[in-house]
């Protein structure tokens, strides 16, 4: 006998109120982080959308254009107006693939690695800040909890993209 997983039904429609919803609540968390990191990195003159590609690039994230725009979820216009920036900053440079003409890889100047190897200590303090009175437990259940989200985030995606797809055309031969 196959067991049957239900799924729990936590939101209603009749009684939605956004400021209850978990997306809305990780947003909100999401916002008031940045902005904090911002404001801890404002010595450093990198704004959220330019520390975020910066510390892909030195953490190996990413090493291409291309690669970094998936990464930061940017399309290639404003991953070039980012990179721009970056570059005016002196924090990094673009380098054309000897071998593929097409791929442009990534590369930190001395000083876009000194302000990219400062990241982690800000993002530590802030995340510990609003992590401030939970347990050692408390955490482990809570990213454990947010994984699980993010896994059927991803499985619904996966099954969004499976859905919308164009399907393969049947071979004659077959």
């Amino acid at each position: 006998m196959t067991e049957t997983k239900t799924q729990n039904v936590f939101y209603r429609a009749e009684n939605y109120r956004p400021e209850d919803s978990v997306g809305y609540l990780m947003k909100q968390i999401i916002n008031m982080v940045s902005q904090d990191v911002e404001r801890q990195l404002a010595h450093t003159d990198l704004t959220s959308a330019q520390w975020v590609p910066l510390f892909k690039i030195h953490f190996g994230q990413a090493s291409t254009v291309a690669e970094l725009a998936r990464e930061c979820s940017l399309d290639a216009g404003a991953m070039t107006r980012l990179l721009d920036r970056l570059e005016a900053k002196g924090l990094c440079k673009r380098v054309r693939s000897e071998t593929d003409r097409r791929v442009v890889n990534l590369e930190l100047t001395p000083a876009g690695t000194q302000a990219a190897s400062e990241i982690p200590e800000t993002l530590s303090g802030v995340q510990n800040a609003h992590l401030a009175g939970f347990s050692e437990e408390e955490f482990q259940t809570l990213r454990d909890y947010l994984r699980r989200i993010l896994h059927n985030a991803h499985s619904i995606a996966d099954l969004a993209h499976d859905t919308t797809s164009p399907k393969a055309e049947p071979d004659a031969a077959s």
